[in-house]
């Protein structure tokens, strides 16, 4: 299981495109890259998200705030989990957990109007 993550645009709530195409790795992730403005994150991360994100909704928190509201959040949880990661993507470390939230705030920062998304 997993979190599909988007950042969608505030009109029309279409995923954004973005102007350059990304490779950030997750559960599942477009070979070669892709310019949409989504990212999967496994659910094995959650216990992190729920203590450096929001303890309620964990991750969940972002979903239907606009990017700018996000950009703090995400910037402290960044830091406070580090971004070290694992050889294995799957084992549940801080460092993973906090590597993967770098797409997250790439893309509020490229679209801070945008609207966070999840599945």
């Amino acid at each position: 299981m997993s979190y599909d993550i988007y950042l969608t645009d505030p009109i029309t709530g279409e995923t954004i495109q973005l102007d350059e195409p990304h490779c950030f790795k997750g559960g599942t992730y477009a070979v070669g890259g892709t310019n949409e403005a989504w990212i999967n994150i496994t659910y094995n991360y959650g216990r992190y998200y729920h203590k450096y994100i929001d303890k309620e909704k964990g991750i969940r928190w972002l979903y239907g705030k606009v990017a700018t509201i996000c950009i703090p959040v995400l910037e402290r949880a960044i830091r406070e989990l580090g971004t070290k990661q694992s050889k294995d993507y799957w084992k549940s470390t801080r460092g993973n957990a906090g590597a993967a939230l770098i797409a997250l705030l790439e893309f509020a920062k490229a679209r801070p109007d945008g609207i966070f998304w999840g599945d």
